[in-house]
């Protein structure tokens, strides 16, 4: 039942968080291109990265720590911060309004720089995990 209790907690905390980003974001930029979702969609990527390659069983982490980040944090703050939902619906409609090029660059955009925000919080992540016993 607590671990129910963590990931309602990260899930509230990540939620609140992507509610706030996402306009501060549109406010700076604008809403024509859905800036904020990308912005949370690739640091979200970054974050989870850190954590999985920190949580994975060779790391520094004890078992009862691993079970924390993963259930608050990954599960949690990520699961309630990333907006891949958000994307999709909001991908939809500028092809509705047939705004291809945006559509695609959005599409575009997320993908490579999710993938390579999620490669790199790994590596960072695991340079963590290297340093264990320094």
């Amino acid at each position: 039942m607590l671990a129910y209790l963590w990931v309602a907690i990260g899930g509230a905390l990540g939620s609140v968080s992507r509610y706030w980003l996402s306009g501060f974001v549109a406010a700076r930029f604008g809403e024509t291109f859905p800036w904020g979702t990308l912005v949370i969609n690739v640091t979200g990527s970054f974050v989870i990265g850190i954590f999985a390659a920190l949580a994975i069983p060779e790391g520094q982490m004890d078992s009862q720590s691993r079970m924390f980040v993963t259930q608050l944090l990954m599960i949690g703050v990520c699961g309630g911060y990333t907006t891949f939902s958000s994307f999709s619906l909001q991908t939809l409609n500028l092809l509705r309004d047939r705004e291809w090029l945006y559509a695609g660059g959005n599409v575009i955009l997320s993908v490579v720089l999710c993938m390579i925000a999620v490669w790199l919080g790994y590596l960072l992540g695991a340079t963590f995990n290297s340093m264990k016993g320094n």
